[in-house]
Order: structure tokens, then sequence, then C-alpha cells
């Protein structure tokens, strides 16, 4: 995630913890990397001055609050402390580092098949968790799905909404993400957990495809497109195009669960993962014999050895008996050093000398 320095117009302090840098601003306030005492790092979100006086803003705030409060898992971040009533609300939640998948796709492109998949269903999963509390999100989209060293994590829960509840502010006024919406909520009637079915597969499509599923445009053709068109799908891998499209259908009865989601992308994950396992093999097996020696790439199969027989098994019969060559006599070592000759020679001669010296002098005699 960017880090900016802080403005003039910032604060340094709020509640207990000290303030370093802007991480971001949305509609509803500005969010802040700070720290407590202890050092631990937290992402605060101040809400702007002009709306901290207004009670349905207020409310919306609270609302976030009371949703990451009763959210239990390893997919959002933590609710660290919050201040509701203060003259500008706050809330603080557990800092994730990494970007956002919407800056990923950004900057390198579409993701592939598995790590797509992977994303999903850690997504999948940690929306299990915000269903149970009785949460809709409401708002996923790529640029709320930070990708961090432990798994992505699903932030902003600021139009967070109870179960059932009404997709409008305003009446004829949707809220959520023009391309990202579900059907029902550009309709204006309830939400309900395949609401966040409908988002989370357009955002997949979208880390798939670099784009989103239903093009570019102004907010109005974007809406329409939701409601009445199909998804673009082209180009998304093979593996993941039935289970996208299904997240994507018009009626909410006919999507899959996130328990359904989940499983299903965990298994497609692993097949591709192990899939391109294998292609890299081959790769680098079909390149080994023009750049590199084979045996640092890829082992060749060792060759095919006769079994050994224990002494005193009996044979199979039918199968011929191979006979080991008698052994012979071991070729010459080539290359003999010389110099050592030269020198055993050296102390024979000594030595025999020495010998014939010790047999004279025994006889009395003179070996010359």
């Amino acid at each position: 995630m960017a880090m900016m320095r802080l403005r003039r117009e910032d604060p340094r302090v709020v509640g207990s913890f000290r303030l370093h840098r802007r991480l971001g601003a949305g509609g509803m306030g500005v969010v802040y990397l700070g720290s407590d005492r202890r050092g631990q790092r937290v992402a605060l979100k101040v809400i702007r001055p002009d709306l901290a006086e207004d009670p349905e803003f207020r409310s919306r705030f609270a609302r976030e609050v009371s949703a990451a409060r009763r959210i239990r898992g390893g997919c959002t971040a933590r609710l660290v402390a919050a201040d509701l009533d203060a003259a500008k609300p706050w809330f603080a939640t557990q800092y994730v580092p990494g970007p956002s998948l919407h800056d990923r796709v950004a900057t390198e492109g579409s993701l592939a098949a598995a790590e797509t998949a992977a994303i999903g269903a850690a997504l999948a999963e940690g929306l299990v968790a915000v269903h149970e509390a009785g949460v809709v999100h409401r708002d996923l989209k790529p640029s709320n799905i930070l990708l961090s060293p432990k798994g992505p994590r699903i932030i902003d829960f600021g139009i967070a909404w109870s179960t059932g509840a009404s997709t409008l502010t305003h009446v004829g006024t949707a809220v959520g993400s023009p391309g990202f919406l579900a059907p029902e909520q550009v309709r204006g009637v309830a939400v309900t957990p395949a609401t966040d079915v409908f988002s989370l597969g357009a955002t997949l499509a979208h880390a798939a495809l670099g784009e989103s599923p239903f093009g570019e445009g102004s907010s109005e053709v974007l809406l329409y497109r939701v409601v009445h068109e199909e998804a673009q799908l082209r180009g998304v891998p093979a593996a993941l195009e039935p289970l996208l499209r299904a997240c994507l259908a018009k009626q909410p009865d006919e999507r899959p669960t996130t328990m359904q989601l989940s499983l299903r992308l965990k298994e497609i994950a692993t097949r591709e993962a192990r899939g391109a396992g294998l292609g890299m093999q081959r790769q680098a097996a079909a390149v080994a014999p023009r750049d590199t020696p084979a045996a640092t790439v890829l082992r060749r199969p060792a060759p095919d050895r006769p079994a050994q027989r224990r002494p005193g098994a009996p044979s199979r019969p039918g199968t011929p008996q191979r006979r080991r060559p008698a052994p012979g006599p071991r070729p010459r070592q080539r290359g003999v050093d010389r110099r050592l000759l030269r020198q055993r020679l050296v102390v024979f001669v000594t030595v025999t000398l020495l010998v014939a010296l010790g047999i004279a002098a025994a006889q009395g005699q003179s070996p010359l």
C-alpha cells in the first residue's frame, strides 16, 4: 500500500495512537498509518470534517465499526480501537502490509489461474465468517482486497449492512462500486450473502482478465450492463470460467454459496498449481540438452538392471541365465608416475648394497 507524508492539516495524534503516514483517502475519510505505545501498527480511519456533523454518515461509520467488531476470521483486518463519539469519529484496525489486488493487477497484469483460484478460495472462506456474523460487505472489489504475506485480507466495511437490509441510501441511488455491484443492489432490493458472491466473482474475473468483466464506461453504463448484459469472460482460464460465470448469475439463488465456492476454488488452485509444476519440468527437460547439462535440470532415469537373485534361490523357468564374464587381468594403469619408480629403484639398490656389505662383514671379507 502506497504511503504519503502527513499534510499540514493532518493530526499527529488520535486517541492513544501516533500517526506516521497517510495510507489513502476515500469517500468517508482519511486512513493513516499509526502505532500505539507498544509499537503495534494500525490503519486508523478518521471521518471527514464535513461529514462528522451529518447524522447519516455517523450512522454509516458506526455500522462499519459494528460490523468489524462482530466478524471473527483470519481474512479480515482485526478491529483494535474506536471512538464514535469524538468530534471526528475514528477507528483503528490491524495494519495489513501489502498492495491491493487492484494495484497488483495494474502493475503486473492479470494473474495466473492457480493464483487467482488460491486468492479466491481464501476470500470465499473469509466471507463465510463475515456472513456467519450476519454481515454483508456490499462493496467487494479489487481495491478492497489487500494481498498480505499471510494471505488476502478484506478491508473497508464502510457500507456493510445486516443481511436483508436495503441497498439504497437515497431513492434511486445504489451504494457500492459500479462494475462490481450485484444486480439486486442496482435494483435496490434486499441484499443477501449471494450479493457478495456476485462481487467476488467480478473481482476474480478482474484478476484473471486484468480488467472488469463488464468493461469500461460511466457509472450508468456499467450499472446497466450488470443488470441486463452477460459478463464478458473471454480470456478467463478454462478452469475458472464456469465457476465465475455461476457467481455472476443474475438471480441470487443461482449462485454458489461461499462455502461451495471456497471448496471448489481450492480444488482448482491445487490442480492448476500441480499442472504448472509439471509444465515447468517438461520445459526444463526440453531446454536442458541445448543449454545446460540435463543432470542439473532433470535427472535421467537409471538404466534397467537385471534383478539380483539371492544365493541358492531358484531361477524362474524359461528365464535365460546371464553369466558374468570371467575376471581377467586388470588393465594397466596409464600414466604411472615415473618419479615414483625411480625412487623405488634407488631404495632397492641401496637395500641390496647394505645387505651385501652386511654379509661380507660377517664373513670377514671385503665385498669389493
